[in-house]
């Protein structure tokens, strides 16, 4: 875990370190992984699933729902994502598919 500036990390988020999350942004990116890292201005996931709901019919519940259903397709390694952009972060096992 990183924490910078001398502050510490939410602890709210720390219960979801090493889980698979959900990350909720302001565009129309979703993104979804292991959360591995928490600092004073990004989060850090590993086995990422970056996800543009631009390019697909679904929309950001429908795919959350069915990365939760099929399991997380990982498409980088490692991602980084500013906390200035995220809405809301989520266990991704917490995603009621309905």
């Amino acid at each position: 875990m990183t924490v910078e500036l001398g502050e510490s990390p939410p602890s709210a988020l720390e219960d979801y370190l090493g889980r698979n999350v959900v990350i909720d942004t302001r565009s129309s990116y979703v993104l979804i992984g292991k959360l591995t890292g928490i600092a004073y201005d990004y989060l850090t996931l590993s086995g990422v699933d970056v996800h543009d709901t631009r390019t697909s019919m679904s929309t950001k519940d429908q795919y959350i729902m069915e990365a939760n259903r099929l399991g997380v397709c990982t498409n980088r390694g490692e991602a980084k994502v500013r906390v200035a952009i995220i809405i809301s972060v989520s266990p991704l096992d917490d995603v009621t598919v309905v």
